[in-house]
């Protein structure tokens, strides 16, 4: 028998508060030490905000952009011990260049106010509820139900914001639901409908199916059984299913007595899976598909077949979290491969469509649950110490023809995620822009980046000069102002 909703949610709550007790006792054992490589370099914190007019450009605007490229990423206002500091923990800031008219108008930072983030800045609490153990709100910024909202996954809640970087509120959109959300939901082009495979760090035995109406109302849901408590960073949709990353990495005692902020940690020994759910289904229709030990941070893109088959392209990790209690950048082989679901045999067909080390893979977001062509990425090098790891070079991939192509940026500078956005009116599927933020690792001031997306190799047609350094952040996206219900300039 369910518990009543308002004692299921004091209970948990409680049972949040005694997690958080206990952890903050453990993490006070924890011998001090101030090295941690995901505080230093281009991933140190830049404590202040900012905001500024006074921006150089050199090259050409597009005339018709008008919006913000935002980009979300951990900036810890304090730390008490480097030593067990986890880069996926840290406080949310947001960071926004405003352009309009073939213009840059403004570039400003701002923190995310989650309850944590105000309490620490002296600053009044936002309305709306807080859930999860957790509160840091740092992974990624969306446009949905006509407004900006910041996202994490675990357990949190999403906070609005208005266009000025203000932090408005937590909710679950438009809708009352007590339920977690994730850091990559995926919009179907065609409803605007939200899709998402959302995880608590409080509930290890089941995960969570929402589809979101365009209005931001939650439409349906599900309670998917799973064991062992999965990290599920993201799915993937079609035009009328959606797919569930079960893999191997997993809640994990041993990594929290051990000292870890963020006690998932790779399993090996369990059966990796991916579960296809049609939309408006039941847990008992997901079809469950096994496959060889990996984790996948993020999906490329997905869509079905003729044939009933589901295509799913994807960067697969060969392991993920195994030792490091600070971040991900371990020894591993990372590769962009191709998954197709068959389903007549229930077998799954996997072809590697890139050996390069690389990672977030974007497309053009009109595609989704489609067929497609191209995708973008950022190149890896080595995964010997974060301090290290080259991804100064875009790549671009033909998935229908197998050419790839490359942008590298130099040897001094590192690119954060690229995101295409369509020209207005675009025949072609590559017709537009990339975008990105791109960091000098001396510690300069950051910058952005506009290249053609058809004449990528070119490089950039237009360079935008921060004002400040920006730290290496999480996903970026670009936010067309035009499309918000309230408008600022």
């Amino acid at each position: 028998m369910p518990w009543p909703k308002p004692l299921s949610s004091v209970l948990k709550n409680t049972l949040s508060k005694s997690i958080q007790y206990g952890t903050e006792i453990l993490h006070q054992r924890i011998p001090y030490s101030p090295d941690n490589p995901y505080l230093e370099g281009i991933f140190a914190p830049e404590r202040q905000e900012h905001f500024s007019t006074n921006l150089k450009v050199e090259g050409q605007i597009p005339a018709e952009l008008d919006g913000a490229l935002m980009r979300i990423g951990p900036n810890p206002i304090t730390v008490k011990n480097p030593r067990n500091y986890h880069w996926f923990t840290g406080d949310g800031m947001l960071h926004a260049l405003r352009l309009k008219g073939g213009e840059a108008h403004w570039y400003k930072s701002s923190y995310i106010g989650s309850a944590s983030v105000q309490k620490k800045l002296h600053r009044p609490q936002i309305p709306g509820k807080t859930r999860g153990v957790a509160d840091a709100v740092n992974t990624n910024v969306i446009h949905f139900a006509g407004k900006i909202w910041a996202l994490v996954e675990a357990g949190a809640y999403p906070v609005e914001l208005n266009a000025a970087l203000e932090s408005k509120r937590h909710h679950l959109f438009e809708d009352d639901q007590d339920f977690p959300f994730t850091a990559h939901p995926h919009i179907d082009p065609e409803t605007g409908d939200i899709h998402a495979i959302c995880y608590d760090a409080l509930s290890q035995n089941k995960v969570f199916y929402l589809q979101i109406d365009s209005k931001g109302k939650l439409k349906h849901h599900v309670d998917i059984p799973v064991k062992h408590g999965p990290m599920i960073h993201d799915c993937a949709i079609t035009r009328s299913q959606v797919l569930i990353l079960d893999l191997n990495v997993n809640f994990s005692v041993r990594s929290a007595l051990k000292g870890s902020i963020l006690p998932y940690q790779w399993n090996p020994k369990r059966q990796a899976r991916i579960g296809i759910l049609p939309f408006g289904g039941k847990a008992i229709d997901i079809r469950w598909y096994e496959i060889d030990p990996c984790f996948i941070f993020h999906t490329v893109n997905a869509y079905e077949l003729d044939s009933g088959d589901v295509v799913m392209d994807a960067v697969v990790h060969s392991k993920a979290l195994v030792s490091s209690i600070q971040g991900p950048i371990e020894d591993q082989d990372i590769r962009l491969e191709r998954f197709i679901f068959e389903h007549g045999t229930g077998k799954v067909a996997r072809t590697i469509l890139s050996e390069m080390k690389q990672e977030f893979p974007r497309i053009n977001e009109a595609y989704t649950g489609r067929p497609y062509r191209y995708v973008y990425t950022i190149s890896f090098g080595e995964f010997d110490d974060p301090s290290h790891v080259s991804s100064n070079t875009l790549l671009s991939h033909d998935v229908e023809t197998g050419n790839s192509e490359s942008y590298s940026f130099g040897e001094n500078w590192v690119t954060g995620e690229v995101i295409f956005v369509a020209r207005e009116g675009a025949q072609a599927e590559n017709d537009g822009w990339l975008m990105s933020y791109v960091h000098a690792l001396d510690g300069r001031p950051s910058k952005v980046v506009i290249l053609d997306a058809q004449h990528m190799a070119e490089g950039p047609i237009a360079t935008i000069h921060l004002p400040v350094r920006v730290p290496v952040g999480f996903h970026c996206n670009w936010i067309d102002y035009r499309k918000l219900r309230t408008h600022y300039s």
